[in-house]
């Protein structure tokens, strides 16, 4: 963002049921002193380019995560809103929260390694297209089946990308996105690839993981010492 006059605003959608995690709500596991959601939000509160911070969030967990609203080490989270049944449902409701805001950045509250500096280079991937999300180049090969697990087709890896969060758009074109929305999506790039918009891929971080499953918040933890040394 070079006009120092836009504002960008994010939304932590942590609204998911988290079936794998054995019993777990993930939005309030322990990760280095800190629960998962507090840890995701704390680099959009600590990154310079974000004036504003929705955190969307199931029925169960709302009361539950009031305390990040304003003041304090949470001063630029203004509202915590109830999400959807889907993803796409959850992302909408905390877009109605942001105020006068050019760019949203959407991202996973189940993601807690995300940085300041991934969300900035996000940011400036944007500009070039209106869109960009955070990816890695696939490392292991990939296999198209069918429904009997037959394999179909092996495509190249070097075309291959897996997408991770930040997403981050202009609010315009996010906006009309949700509004155009055809079927159930996984993530907010293919909503805005629907409604014919580009999205540009920018680096992402093999450390920045989904936490799914038990295991994944055990790796949180090593990967998580890496950045306090």
């Amino acid at each position: 963002m070079n006009n120092k006059k836009e504002k960008a605003g994010a939304v932590i959608v942590a609204a998911g049921e988290g079936k794998r995690m054995e019993g777990v709500d993930k939005v309030f596991a322990p990760l280095g002193g800190e629960t998962i959601l507090m840890r995701a939000t704390r680099a959009f509160q600590e990154c310079p380019l974000i004036h504003q911070i929705v955190a969307v969030v199931s029925a169960e967990n709302e009361a539950k995560c009031q305390h990040l609203v304003g003041g304090g080490d949470w001063s630029k989270v203004s509202d915590v809103c109830l999400g959807g049944k889907r993803r796409q449902d959850s992302v909408a409701a905390g877009l109605k929260h942001l105020k006068d805001c050019d760019w949203v950045v959407i991202h996973d509250g189940a993601r807690p390694l995300v940085t300041a500096e991934m969300i900035e280079r996000g940011l400036e991937a944007a500009r070039e297209t209106g869109g960009a999300a955070a990816a890695v180049p696939v490392t292991d090969t990939i296999k198209v089946v069918g429904d009997d697990e037959i394999v179909l087709g092996t495509p190249p890896r070097q075309n291959l990308r897996a997408v991770q969060t930040p997403q981050v758009f202009r609010h315009d074109i996010i906006t009309k996105a949700h509004q155009k929305a055809n079927g159930d999506v996984t993530d907010d790039t293919s909503l805005v690839e629907q409604a014919g918009y580009k999205v540009k891929l920018y680096m992402g971080s093999y450390d920045n993981i989904k936490i799914t499953t038990p295991d994944d918040l055990a790796l949180a933890e090593v990967l998580l010492k890496k950045y306090e040394k």
